[in-house]
């Protein structure tokens, strides 16, 4: 059975367009190698083969498990959600309290975090200590080199 996440409707449609990329111009790609090597005579010896076939393999994973995220895959209501505590797709403004410094977050699903544009997955040490959380609140966050703290300064959608 699929996991299911939550995703905007940009995020779901990313991964249906890589879907599509994968199945409808890198499967063929891969299946003309295969033909080519083949044709190359025996295939004991011919490492082009073996390198498509595996690639293939890959390939075929690749699909498979993005068919799964897909089919877990749920649109989130924005109307529906409180938007005094953070949840996914929450911006999330925050300090941190020892260094003294702001940063802005969205929450995010795990396949559509980019930190560099901001985006920080809600399974992330930070992420999912910020689930819930209202303005004001402090959140103690247990990441690989301690204990951060956060204060919450600002949400918005």
């Amino acid at each position: 059975m699929s996991q299911v996440s939550y995703y905007s409707e940009e995020g779901l449609q990313n991964l249906k367009d890589e879907l599509k990329q994968l199945e409808q111009v890198e499967r063929p790609k891969i299946s003309q190698q295969i033909a080519e090597a083949r044709d190359k005579g025996d295939l004991s010896e011919n490492a082009e083969y073996d390198a498509a076939k595996e690639a293939q393999g890959l390939l075929e994973l690749k699909i498979s498990k993005l068919k799964e995220v897909i089919a877990g895959a749920r649109i989130i209501d924005e109307s529906q959600i409180d938007a005094s505590k953070v949840y996914i797709h929450s911006k999330v403004k925050i300090k941190n309290i020892k260094m003294n410094k702001e940063m802005m977050y969205t929450l995010v699903a795990e396949n559509e975090a980019d930190l560099k544009a901001g985006k920080i997955s809600v399974d992330s040490p930070i992420g999912k200590g910020l689930l819930g959380l209202t303005v004001g609140d402090v959140a103690d966050i247990k990441v690989p080199n301690g204990i951060m703290q956060f204060e919450i300064l600002e949400i918005s959608r």
